[in-house]
């Protein structure tokens, strides 16, 4: 007899493809602050990790003024634009319809901001298929997935031994098991092989359809 789970996923690189609207939001916030903007093929690397770390990446400095400055550019243009220039990976309607079937609890734990993680959801047409969604407060709050997914396993009262995170980055494998959940990588988001297997998720999954045998696997 399978049990039912609780599956926390990540967003961008794990339900969506995201680039063009991060990396163009990126590259908008840096030319309004008069810097350098590395090409697209160089910020990818950007797409998981919270955006005020890629800023003291990419400004090369802590200090906060400057960088709750970048990121109020950067929100300038993806709130109105960057947000829509996203796209569902194959397969990945198919994959959440066939968990809904199976009674498991599905549930969106992002880095982006949750305002924005709701509006993607709703164009995406994906609100029937989760119970919530979780990300960071604007302010900072939660930026770190440890915390966060911290924060929502305590206010979904999951059960970490019947809980899963799935993500495509080192830091949701690294959240998942702080956290004692099980866990799934993904390596066809934004985190390369390298980096999912050196985290040591439960499992690797290369596409959405094989995430369902892994969760089969952890459900029976």
């Amino acid at each position: 007899m399978s049990h039912r789970l609780n599956i926390f996923f990540d967003l961008d690189g794990t339900l969506t493809d995201p680039q063009e609207g991060i990396t163009d939001s990126l590259q908008y916030a840096l030319l309004k602050l008069g810097r350098v903007c590395p090409d697209t093929s160089e910020l990818v690397k950007y797409i998981g990790p919270p955006l005020r770390s890629t800023f003291e990446h990419l400004l090369k400095t802590k200090e906060k003024v400057r960088i709750e400055q970048a990121m109020e550019l950067y929100r300038e243009r993806f709130a109105s634009t960057g947000i829509f220039e996203n796209r569902l990976y194959s397969g990945i309607p198919e994959l959440l319809s066939s968990l809904q079937t199976d009674s498991h609890a599905l549930y969106v734990v992002s880095s982006k901001p949750h305002i924005f993680v709701e509006k993607i959801i709703i164009h995406f047409k994906l609100g029937d298929k989760f119970t919530r969604v979780f990300g960071p407060e604007l302010d900072g709050r939660f930026d770190d997935k440890k915390d966060l997914l911290a924060f929502v396993m305590k206010e979904t009262k999951a059960d970490p031994d019947k809980s899963v995170m799935v993500g495509d980055r080192s830091e949701d494998i690294i959240a998942g098991k702080v956290n004692y959940s099980h866990t799934i990588g993904v390596t066809y988001g934004y985190g390369n092989q390298e980096e999912i297997k050196a985290a040591s998720p439960d499992f690797i999954c290369r596409s959405p359809e094989s995430i369902l045998d892994a969760v089969k696997s952890l459900s029976l």
